[in-house]
């Protein structure tokens, strides 16, 4: 592994812990993310030199995800994985996942929540407050699904034109 790729696989790996996944799966994933090959379990417990049932376990987590997809090479009996070429693919992949595993159940107790006949003045503050919260994630998430549907081209020159906007508003 060159030193540009081992900088890059080890600050991932330190960054998915905050990201809530653990090291080796944050270094797996920089390493499949930067590879111009498909690159098979073998390969990564020697370049990350963890063990062959730790990488084994840290594939599944990400298929799980739709972060990598298994490869096949003709007269190899290997598994290859290959992350998306497209780094859009790859954010909006993520943001998918995160809704379906973080927001969307977070949304469900929500509205449940908000089901229920408070009894007292407190239950009713708190009530609103869930209200409050929900309607918020209720319209970012709308916001976020819009967003998937345009182009990489488009939101690119939305978040371009978000700086501008900023600048003026600053």
């Amino acid at each position: 592994m060159s030193p540009l790729v081992e900088s890059f696989v080890r600050h991932f790996g330190e960054m998915g812990s905050r990201w809530g996944i653990n090291r080796t799966v944050g270094q797996m994933y920089a390493y499949i993310v930067l590879a111009d090959e498909p690159v098979n379990a073998d390969e990564l417990a020697a370049e990350l030199r963890v063990s062959r049932s730790n990488v084994s376990m840290g594939l599944k987590e990400l298929q799980s995800w739709n972060l990598v997809r298994l490869k096949h090479i003709p007269g190899d009996r290997k598994d290859y994985f290959v992350a998306p070429e497209d780094v859009w693919e790859i954010a909006s992949t993520l943001i998918n996942e995160r809704r379906k595993r973080e927001i969307d159940p977070t949304l469900t107790v929500m509205r449940e929540l908000l089901m229920d006949t408070p009894s007292s003045a407190a239950d009713r503050h708190a009530q609103n407050r869930i209200k409050e919260m929900y309607q918020l994630i209720e319209m970012l998430t709308q916001w976020s699904a819009e967003m998937q549907k345009l182009s990489p081209k488009q939101i690119s020159r939305m978040l371009k034109l978000g700086a501008g906007v900023s600048k003026l508003l600053g």
